[in-house]
């Protein structure tokens, strides 16, 4: 039987693209082996999917001081080797990298016992852990055309980014019963990525009196996020984290705000979902959220509100602007060329098992 490695973590953004693949490896024959930390947020998403999960030591690598940044490496380096003995253990065809920390040593690994990797970059610009990666790698997929200038030539694939089948399938009136809504108020859904955004947070809540006159708010806020002291308030929901129920919420909103990860604008792109992005600094991270957010409203797919001018007035004149011009976001959305990356990297990984076996 056919046989892939994939691995990613850290993020629901290093996992989300790999669950996306899942159906179509099944489907394509092969037995799914998944390699992440010990206990990394990506155990459970995929343990919970019966895909066989083997965890590994991992290091961080950090841009800033640290004391970690004296012992990390020496997870790095325990990582490797136990990722050395799984890939001769479980003989794959082929592994596929989503990124992450976690992946360095696997992608140095497989290299070593000459098994193709592919790694998928998912920004414009590689982040840390893909560059030290993307030497090692067989191929390279990319999410946006920019990002081809910046890979290898011979390595890179413009695939676009996997998007979960089951987004596609939410429904508007479960998604306004989960949470108690009527369809007669438009909706808002904030999403501050899988580990939650306290800036974005504080920014909707306090301008939420505001936003209740007109809209319904849903808030999946983040873990540990809940404002206790809002539950239970008319027109507003809040959750740390949602998982079976996404595609329905989704469905039910009109706008939504998010932070622009690749992976989640790409799904607010293939839902066609009026937008607006709030990227992560460049004080807090390497600017890949900035530049993502500054292609998607270029296309006109996007209203981008950079974190530093986040203020009441600016967010509130940035829902108003985007509900008022939903119809016209749409249409730029609808006219986009979306490429099936599910169907375009399972191919890759076709090509590239077949020519090892």
């Amino acid at each position: 039987m056919k046989r892939i490695i994939l691995t990613g973590g850290g993020t629901a953004g290093h996992v989300t693209p790999n669950i996306a693949l899942i159906p179509a490896l099944k489907s394509a024959g092969y037995d799914i082996q998944y390699i992440g930390s010990y206990d990394g947020m990506e155990r459970k998403l995929i343990e919970d999917l019966n895909i066989p999960y083997h965890g590994i030591s991992s290091g961080k690598l950090r841009r800033y001081f640290d004391v970690k940044n004296f012992s990390d490496p020496f997870k790095v380096v325990k990582g490797y080797f136990e990722a050395k003995n799984l890939i001769k253990e479980l003989k794959p065809d082929v592994i596929f990298s989503k990124g992450g920390f976690v992946t360095v040593p696997v992608v140095l690994a497989a290299k070593k016992r000459k098994v193709p990797t592919i790694i998928h970059e998912s920004d414009m610009t590689p982040g840390l852990a893909n560059r030290i990666c993307i030497p090692s790698a067989t191929k390279v997929c990319a999410n946006f055309p920019e990002t081809l200038n910046n890979l290898p030539e011979g390595k890179a694939v413009l695939t676009g980014s996997p998007i979960r089948k089951e987004l596609f399938s939410g429904n508007k009136l479960k998604g306004l019963d989960f949470c108690g809504f009527s369809q007669n108020k438009p909706t808002i859904l904030i999403v501050g990525g899988s580990l939650g955004s306290a800036v974005v947070n504080e920014a909707v809540r306090k301008i939420l009196d505001t936003l209740l006159k007109q809209f319904q708010v849903i808030h999946l806020c983040g873990k540990d996020k809940v404002d206790e002291s809002l539950v239970g308030k008319k027109g507003y929901v809040q959750y740390e984290y949602i998982k079976e129920e996404l595609s329905d919420l989704l469905a039910c909103a009109d706008i939504v705000i998010s932070r622009a990860g690749a992976n989640a604008i790409c799904e607010l792109l293939a839902l066609k979902k009026p937008n607006i992005l709030i990227p992560l600094s460049a004080a807090q991270s390497r600017g890949d959220q900035i530049l993502n957010a500054a292609s998607f409203k270029k296309q006109g797919f996007s209203y981008v509100l950079p974190e530093e001018e986040l203020t009441e007035d600016t967010l509130l004149k940035a829902v108003n602007k985007v509900y008022e011009n939903r119809t016209a976001y749409t249409s730029k959305m609808s006219e986009s060329n979306l490429n099936d990356a599910v169907a375009s990297i399972v191919t890759l990984i076709e090509s590239l098992a077949k020519g090892k076996r």
